[in-house]
């Protein structure tokens, strides 16, 4: 198990034990963390599972693949730390990660 961190919009923080071998949206519906809609599970069409990654670990994520920006281009408010979550599989590098949800998902 991986621990991350999700801070909601407000401030408040979810400490989340991740499983190995799903992604960071599987782990946070799984937890009931409040702010990951995942409306479309994870098949990567609705932008409701996004999350942003601070700079210092994006080199620890697989690269945004064409369809991911393009979906991200659409979020509320898109943002350049923005990555979908259903995108980022839970790995042992992600090891103390946070990420900080947006507001709103639509």
């Amino acid at each position: 198990m991986v621990r991350v961190v999700f801070e909601l919009a407000n401030g408040e923080r979810q400490s989340v034990e991740a499983d190995e071998t799903g992604s960071l949206m599987q782990a946070a519906v799984a937890a009931g963390v409040e702010g990951i809609d995942a409306d479309c599970g994870g098949s990567m069409v609705c932008g409701t599972c996004h999350v942003y990654v601070p700079q210092e670990w994006q080199a620890k994520l697989p690269d945004k693949s064409e369809m991911e920006s393009e979906i991200l281009d659409y979020v509320p408010v898109p943002h350049p730390d923005a990555r979908l979550s259903c995108q980022i599989p839970v790995t042992p590098e992600l090891e103390g990660l946070t990420v900080k949800l947006p507001a709103t998902q639509r």
